[in-house]
């Protein structure tokens, strides 16, 4: 098995602790032999750990891809509106690209990309980690299988947690649409894509409702402080209590805004950073909870609902066909047969990687697909994202608009003409 090699852009927490930990537990199969990023903390600590030369290490992706092409792969982990120069860029440099999701903001964006991966011959796959779950993986087998014979409904709960949807969502990088991404896109742009794989038909209709309810200033307690850990009155009492996460159960959360899990740079991290805000008066405009409602090409119908206020991160699912019915929740699966009433168990083993085995399972196929490409699509090539991409744009749309329905194929038409309308001008 020959050895891969890859150049990492943005060495933040999906790049550097859930995709490039892979090559140093398969160094026969994978090394990185450059990094760009702005922190110089963040560069250092990557190259010395995969063993990068200080002349192979960069401020920027623009002084990366400047360079003649220096590997195989290009695999780019930048915050959400950073995706697509580098991303078209290392294309047209005939890297294979792996790219974080969602793959742009904007949908004219991901249909360039979609465009230019093709243009140039090169995988472009986004990072849809559900797909390379065993969890997920198992569940699709039992539908190819016909064990619960035609889909004809799909509902799935994502359950954000209520500490997960106040680090990320309302004090972290994706708390705002306008430098990020809608929710829908950011965090649930995964389940998009996992109903549209599961069916196996195109979307036609959509429609969504959703708001941001509860995290603004309308809502902040009387003597509440703009920051957690100065002299707020009623932070012993707040379920969203900074210092209580980042100190006790959080712990490990506190990584995105220190180096050394100390409690004396914690609490400093709390004092400096937008992670010890208050979630009543943070800059947040994304919502915490969201329902979406899709109709497929065959009359099957799908209902999603993402709600930040839950006890645990999770996804259930229950899946509906003609001949059984599949409910399934973190590592077990229950398959149910109409015709003997039989009850069949999948349980999946604990897995090591992160995202119930997603992020090391799909660097692991990602390669295999380089070694043997001849132009075929990847499980999660940017084609059939960005199917599931105009879904999550769709809705949101429609939730802008009252939840007025949409026609996905108007939606992805009009998009792609004005794309294709500015490319040739």
């Amino acid at each position: 098995m020959n050895q891969l090699t890859a150049v990492l852009i943005g060495a933040g927490a999906r790049g550097a602790h859930s995709y490039a930990p892979y090559a140093l537990d398969n160094p026969h199969e994978l090394k990185f032999v450059a990094v760009a990023e702005a922190d110089d903390t963040r560069r250092e600590n990557f190259a010395k750990l995969h063993n990068i030369s200080s002349d192979c290490c960069f401020e920027s992706w623009e002084q990366l891809l400047e360079r003649q092409k220096m590997a195989d792969i290009a695999v780019i982990c930048t915050q959400d509106h950073m995706h697509f120069e580098p991303t078209m860029q290392a294309l047209a440099k005939k890297y294979h690209v792996l790219l974080e999701k969602p793959m742009s903001p904007t949908p004219k964006e991901c249909i360039e990309m979609e465009r230019t991966a093709k243009e140039n011959d090169r995988l472009l796959t986004i990072c849809h980690v559900l797909r390379y779950t065993p969890l997920w993986s198992a569940i699709k087998r039992v539908i190819s299988e016909g064990k619960i014979g035609q889909v004809v409904s799909i509902q799935l709960n994502e359950n954000v947690g209520y500490w997960h949807i106040a680090h990320s969502f309302v004090r972290g990088n994706w708390n705002n649409s306008e430098t990020s991404s809608p929710m829908i896109l950011a965090k649930s742009c995964h389940d998009m894509d996992a109903l549209s794989w599961l069916m196996e038909q195109p979307c036609v209709r959509i429609s969504s409702y959703g708001s941001l309810m509860h995290f603004h200033s309308e809502n902040a307690p009387e003597g509440s402080a703009d920051y957690c850990i100065n002299g707020c009155a009623v932070e012993s009492a707040c379920v969203y209590s900074a210092p209580r996460f980042y100190l006790g159960e959080g712990k490990s959360w506190a990584r995105h805004f220190v180096d050394e899990l100390t409690k004396e740079n914690i609490v400093r991290g709390l004092q400096d950073t937008n992670y010890g805000r208050c979630v009543y008066k943070s800059d947040n405009n994304v919502v915490d909870h969201q329902v979406v409602n899709m109709e497929f090409a065959n009359g099957a119908t799908a209902m999603f609902s993402m709600c930040g206020f839950t006890r645990h991160q999770e996804r259930r699912i229950q899946i509906m066909g003609t001949k059984g019915e599949i409910r399934a929740e973190e590592s077990k699966i229950v398959v149910y047969d109409f015709l003997t009433h039989e009850e069949t168990v999948i349980e999946i083993p604990k897995q090591t990687s992160g995202h119930g085995g997603g992020d090391s399972n799909i660097i692991r196929s990602f390669l295999k697909e380089v070694r043997s490409y001849t132009g075929e699509e990847s499980l999660t090539s940017a084609s059939a994202s960005v199917r599931s991409h105009m879904m999550a744009f769709a809705a949101e749309y429609s939730r802008l608009h009252k939840g007025k329905s949409i026609e996905l194929n108007e939606f992805y038409n009009s998009i792609k003409n004005a794309s294709e309308s500015t490319s040739k001008g």
